[in-house]
């Protein structure tokens, strides 16, 4: 389907491709991976034609239809779904000729036509994409006008994968998409019968809907099987065995240039040198392993403070008395949690997290909050309010106004800006770069509370690694808006679920929420849903329901288990300690309260595990009863 022959690509001096050389067969779903800049979206120009590369390097199979979203749908009076049909441009063309045609043959040529490309099922294939992207049945009539540009993205989204090309090129595709619009596009591409090319940095997506991984590295491209956690396993092993052999090669060097250097001069082993030599001569020299380096973020740790941080009692949230967005809110935050907050686009994510940070008063009801309480809040429009004609030295430097130059570039290293990049313009930087400068801003001083609203849409998979570690590192709380399932999984321990003009926690797990949007109706369908259809549907249902009706029994065990890792790790420091040497002889009181600290712990640890235990079991038994 798609062949890069032996590309080489410079951009202002910087080299992307070098002899870069793979292979793409037809009906694969393929993952593009690379680190930022590293020339991704220049290929996808390149295999689109924008960018010429040769006349040799990049060839398509013949006859192939290729399909991408250049841009958002126009903001016209058409309605969306209309819109979308529009993508079809031989249906279109043929229903077209169809209103005045008048010979017999052409008119039965046109409608065998149509019928051979299903054209008479286009609105409901349509429909459906739509709706898994997110908009409803009333949206879909409306005029493309009325939604903003992220909006418009999805529809742009929807009528290049309704068009169904031979070769499907997608950039960043989950960018503009919320947690629910994710899932069902994994599931449309696991399913897509053509070739796919995807650049993503979503971890779930290049595991779950890809068959194989393009990966782009100094300047060369390789395939590699299977999704992203199985390519990153063969790297590692692959850079392991590189750094080994390496090692060996260099021992082995080291060892024949002593034995030439000690008996070069020696008549008796003159021969013997000149031997090892020439063998050292010929010895292949390996590269050492590239290590591609990722900076990690630093949160700074917040002092303690009293439980709950934040607490909502009945609280209509919205914009208009009238027409709260949403209702009745009772929710409380610690700080030690980690909350997620489920929902889809337009129902009232971002609205919380305002009232929650102080962005937006409620319209009745209380949200009251620790007096010291401060607060990080991190939004992707808030990258525009970044000066761009400022370094990020410059921007430090607002925040330490006393502070002398080595202090202040310090500081700024710190946050991810060496001497390279400190006095780089704003205007200047990658959108990851943006994000990092930005939540080292906000969270400068310290804060008890990160609210982080799509925090990754800039970041690729290392960055998005490194995001996590220092999320789990910070011991304050956090509030995470994010379509990647994955960051998700990794550092929530609650889940809060927004729809329906509610608010409140949600007992399931990420695992539980995914099903329950797919059995909602939001996988593809290309004709009218069958009974068969409609019979597993509601047996897949059955299954969540039964699978939700027993989540407090697993959020108990889960409660449990969490306090028992707490007090564990609590043991862990006192016995460091305890440890520590001299102690007894150095500081006897603050060893005895330690100790006695010490025995007190096992005891709460004891019955933690006790309660751990009673909980797994009543969980386990209930889960047997339900299958």
């Amino acid at each position: 389907m798609l062949h890069v022959n032996d590309l080489t690509y410079r951009i202002e001096g910087r080299i992307l491709f070098d002899q870069a050389t793979a292979a793409i067969s037809a009906g694969w779903k393929v993952g593009f991976v690379g680190r930022n800049g590293s020339g991704k979206s220049t290929l996808l120009r390149m295999i689109k034609r924008e960018l010429y590369a040769g006349d040799d390097e990049i060839s398509l199979q013949k006859g192939a239809r290729l399909g991408a979203v250049d841009q958002e749908a126009p903001a016209s009076n058409d309605s969306l779904i209309d819109t979308v049909l529009a993508q079809d441009k031989e249906r279109a063309a043929l229903l077209l000729e169809a209103e005045t045609a008048t010979e017999a043959q052409r008119i039965a040529d046109i409608q065998t036509r149509l019928s051979d490309i299903d054209a008479h099922s286009a609105e409901a294939r349509a429909g459906a994409i739509l709706s898994g992207l997110g908009f409803s049945a009333e949206a879909q009539a409306r005029p493309c006008a009325e939604f903003s540009g992220g909006w418009r993205m999805r529809v742009a989204l929807a009528g290049v994968l309704f068009s169904a090309p031979d070769l499907l090129l997608l950039d960043e595709p989950t960018n503009y998409l919320d947690l629910e619009g994710a899932i069902w596009l994994e599931t449309y591409l696991r399913r897509y019968p053509y070739t796919a090319l995807i650049v993503s940095h979503d971890r779930d997506l290049l595991n779950n809907a890809v068959s194989h991984i393009l990966a782009l590295e100094n300047g060369k491209l390789t395939v590699h099987p299977g999704g992203y956690d199985n390519y990153e396993h063969k790297r590692a092993e692959a850079r392991a065995q590189a750094a080994s052999f390496r090692t060996r090669q260099e021992a082995r060097r080291r060892h024949m240039q002593s034995f030439v250097d000690r008996f070069r001069a020696k008549a008796s082993k003159a021969k013997q040198a000149q031997s090892r030599l020439k063998a050292l001569e010929k010895l292949q020299t390996v590269a050492e392993p590239i290590s591609e380096r990722t900076l990690p973020f630093h949160f700074p740790n917040p002092k303690p403070m009293a439980p709950p941080i934040i607490r909502v009692v009945d609280a209509n949230l919205g914009y208009e008395e009238e027409s709260p967005v949403l209702r009745k809110v009772n929710l409380r935050l610690d700080q030690d949690d980690r909350i997620v907050i489920l929902g889809p686009n337009g129902e009232g994510k971002s609205t919380l997290v305002k009232a929650l940070s102080g962005r937006l008063d409620p319209l009745s009801g209380n949200i009251y909050k620790h007096k010291k309480l401060s607060i990080a809040y991190f939004a992707q429009h808030q990258i525009d309010e970044l000066k761009p004609k400022q370094s990020a030295y410059e921007h430090v430097r607002t925040l330490l106004p006393d502070a002398t130059e080595a202090e202040t570039r310090s500081a700024t290293a710190r946050l991810g800006f060496g001497p390279e990049k400190s006095n780089v313009l704003v205007e200047k930087l990658s959108g990851g770069e943006k994000a990092r400068l930005l939540l080292g801003i906000i969270t400068f001083h310290g804060a008890h509370l990160l609210v982080l609203d799509e925090p990754t849409n800039h970041l690729d998979i290392q960055a998005r690694e490194a995001l996590i570690e220092a999320i789990n590192d910070f011991q304050g709380s956090v509030l995470l808006i994010t379509h990647d399932a994955h960051l998700a999984a990794a550092v929530a321990d609650r889940l809060w679920l927004v729809n329906d003009g509610a608010a409140g926690p949600y007992e399931g797990d990420l695992s539980d929420y995914r099903e329950l949007v797919l059995a909602a109706g939001k996988t593809p369908k290309s004709n009218s849903a069958k009974p068969r259809n409609d019979k597993r549907l509601s047996q897949r249902k059955a299954v969540a329901d039964a699978r939700l009706s027993i989540q407090p029994l697993k959020q108990t065990a889960d409660n449990a288990e969490a306090r028992l890792d707490k007090l564990n790790a609590t043991l862990k420091r006192l016995d460091d300690a305890l440890a520590a040497p001299g102690l007894f002889e150095k500081d006897l009181p603050r060893a005895t309260k330690l100790s006695k600290e010490r025995g007190a712990l096992l005891t709460a640890i004891e019955e933690a595990e006790g309660q751990w235990l009673t909980a797994l079991d009543a969980y386990e038994r209930a889960q047997h009863s339900s299958s």
